[in-house]
């Protein structure tokens, strides 16, 4: 059932129960300026037990074929409901009955308003068992909705850290990548620096052995 229903249902239940004690209490009294104040909360209150009708109904027809049947029902109750609230209080504003009459009308209305008033409570435990079966599922619903938002929380907590260490190595790397930079340049400029000397030393040794030669050249011509 719709919980939109459900709620107007409730709202017109405690109204008409409302409305019914209203009308016994403003038989009891006289005319006078007591009961026409009475009158005129009945009427208020008959006006705002018509518009919950008139909203039931918009909602009832809204509702897929295999729900509205079974609310259509309760709403021509309803309306009848309805219908003699509108009566009595046509009947209170008229002054016209006799006491026979105005007694048979409040025990037939009495009766009507006990059975009515059984039907509603009745109405009413299951709709408040919908309604607490209904907060009970959105309860779970949103433990489950904690629980995934803490293990999401959990997750990028873990998503962190692992960004963190993928940075740090990738500044150890860079690190490592610099070192090599520099040591690669060392080994170039050491290589340099050997290829010099192997040129100069074979130079020098050139040198010597042209020495060597020509002291020697020098001696044996003589």
């Amino acid at each position: 059932m719709s919980l939109v229903f459900e709620r107007y249902e409730r709202q017109y239940c405690e109204l008409s129960a409302n409305l019914s004690k209203k009308c016994t209490s403003a038989n009891a009294l006289d005319d006078g300026e007591q009961k026409k104040q009475k009158l005129s909360d009945i009427k208020s209150g008959v006006e705002e037990a018509e518009a919950l009708v008139k909203k039931m109904d918009l909602e009832a027809r809204s509702l897929p074929p295999n729900v509205k049947s079974s609310l259509l029902v309760k709403l021509r109750e309803y309306k009848s409901d309805l219908n003699n609230f509108k009566t009595e209080v046509k009947r209170i504003t008229s002054g016209n009955l006799n006491a026979t009459a105005r007694d048979e009308l409040l025990e037939a209305g009495r009766a009507d308003t006990l059975t009515a008033s059984a039907d509603q409570r009745s109405r009413l435990m299951m709709s408040t068992e919908r309604l607490g079966r209904s907060t009970d599922r959105v309860k779970d619903s949103r433990r489950t909705m904690l629980e995934t938002e803490e293990i999401g929380v959990s997750i990028l907590q873990d998503l962190h850290g692992q960004r963190q260490s993928l940075l740090r190595a990738h500044e150890t790397l860079h690190a490592v990548d610099d070192n090599v930079g520099k040591s690669k340049k060392i080994l170039t400029a050491m290589t340099r620096r050997m290829n010099r000397n192997k040129w100069t030393i074979g130079a020098i040794i050139t040198v010597l052995v042209l020495a060597i030669i020509l002291i020697l050249y020098f001696k044996l011509t003589r």
